[in-house]
Formats: C-alpha cells, structure tokens, sequence
C-alpha cells in the first residue's frame, strides 16, 4: 500500500498546478495534486462572503465534500491604503458591468484604479496583494475521521502602484505593482521570481507545512 496522498487544488486553471506540486514537494509531502478539471462534475461555487478567507472556505469545503479528498482552496486580491482597503474582495470584479462589458474585465478594473488615484501623490500609492488560502479534509480522513477538519493561511506581500503599466506577464493589477524591495512589476517578473515572494506561494506554504501534520 501506498501512502502517497491526492490533493485537489480548487481550480480549473492547469497553470497553478505545478506551484502547488513544487510547494507540496518543497514541504516534503508525497502528494499527486488534482484541479477541477479532473472532476468535471464539481459544483461552481459563488464567492458570497465578505473576506478572502471566507470565500476560500466556500470553495474548499464544497470540494472536499464532493471529492472526497483534501482540498485547497484560494482567494486573493488587492488593497489599496489610499482606497481604505479596497477594492479587496471585489478586486476581480471592480469595474462592474462596465469592465463587463468591455469584455476585458483585468483591463478594465486596473484603469479604475489608476483613475482612482490620479491625485494620490507617490508617497501614499501603497497597496498589499493579500491571498487567503483554506484546506478542508472531509470526514473519513485522519486525523480526525469523524469530523471534518479546516485549517486557514494568508500571504501578504506589500508595495506600491505605479501610475502606468509595466510588464506583460502575470494578470490583473500585476503590471502597476511593484513589491516593496524591488525594482519590477510583478508583470515583469518570471513565474519563478514571482512565485518565489507572491501573497499566494506564501499562503499556500503554509497550508502544506500544515497538511503534512494533519496527514
């Protein structure tokens, strides 16, 4: 028998399963790690909650319980000092019906803010990129088969926004932040340097430090 673990990462982006396989392998754990397009049939759930880690709950916990296996879930977004913390979680939807209807809602929401801030002078254009991140292991699962359990991480990573774009990588408000210590946006960083400090790699190294207590 095997004692080699399946995790599934919450998501329908292929792109972010390696991260998790490299953080998982990093942590010491022998783990294969699944996304949603292993499971077809996984319900979409609505981000409803007010907090990231609220809304991170959500997803989890549906996909345990629909799987039957421990699951990562995750959400993220920006707070800007000047904006008294906003747009938070509403980061990705910002702009509304507007960015909606544009058909580019990344582009849409980043312009917003930087119209937002037009009149913010340089010194006070300070944000943080903050994830929360949620792992649910559903009943019948050590260490505690009884029961579910439910263990929650943040990543922040604090900086400042420029007032144009720079850099082609990343998405969302990638291309106007720059992280404090450095001299790029994190649009213009590799995915390894990015993955290195983001507010995500940070939650997400924290849950596995986590998951190989619990597994």
């Amino acid at each position: 028998m095997s004692d080699r673990i399946t995790v599934v990462l919450a998501t329908r982006n292929a792109k972010k399963l390696p991260e998790m396989r490299e953080i998982l392998a990093g942590a010491g754990l022998d783990a294969d790690v699944a996304g949603l397009a292993d499971y077809p049939d996984a319900p979409e759930v609505a981000e409803t909650e007010a907090t990231f880690a609220g809304n991170a709950g959500l997803k989890a916990r549906a996909i345990a319980r629909h799987t039957g296996l421990p699951a990562i879930a995750d959400d993220s977004g920006l707070r800007v000092d000047a904006l008294n913390g906003m747009p938070g979680v509403l980061s990705a939807r910002w702009s509304g019906r507007f960015g909606s209807a544009s058909g580019d809602m990344d582009a849409a929401n980043l312009d917003l803010v930087l119209d937002q801030l037009a009149d913010t002078p340089d010194e006070r254009r300070g944000a943080e990129f903050v994830a929360a991140a949620v792992l649910a292991v559903p009943r019948g699962t050590a260490p505690r088969p009884g029961e579910e359990t439910e263990e929650a991480a943040e990543g922040v990573l604090r900086g400042s926004l420029l007032r144009r774009r720079r850099g082609t990588g990343g998405f969302g408000y990638d291309p106007i932040f720059v992280p404090d210590g450095q001299a790029r946006t994190t649009a213009e960083m590799s995915a390894e340097d990015k993955n290195a400090i983001s507010h995500r790699g940070i939650a997400f190294r924290k849950l596995a430090r986590r998951l190989g207590e619990l597994l």
